[in-house]
């Protein structure tokens, strides 16, 4: 597969349950610092940079998170960046704006 770096931004939008929101989205920062993958917390997402597979796995991973946690509902908004024969990162398209 694909084995470019690639750069994707999360958003979990949890939907009811027993938890204040804030607490199902800090459970999924903190499975996205143990992934190891290059990443910064943002306002409304979370910018994760990997290989594809690595990224798909960490999706795989917070899902399974919210299920085995009885999270009632939830939406994992992404979007992905890639590029097909080279690496894309988030720092090419923000360091000009720091």
């Amino acid at each position: 597969m694909h084995q470019y770096t690639v750069n994707a931004a999360l958003q979990l939008l949890p939907v009811g349950g027993t938890k204040h929101p804030y607490e199902w989205v800090d459970e999924a920062i903190a499975i996205i610092k143990r992934s190891n993958l290059k990443s910064e917390v943002g306002a409304f997402t979370t910018t994760v940079e990997g290989s594809y597979s690595d990224i798909m796995q960490l999706i795989g991973d917070i899902n399974e998170y919210l299920i085995n946690a009885k999270c009632r509902e939830w939406i994992l908004g992404v979007q992905l960046q890639m590029r097909s024969e080279a690496d894309i990162t988030a720092a090419e398209k923000t360091d000009k704006h720091r």
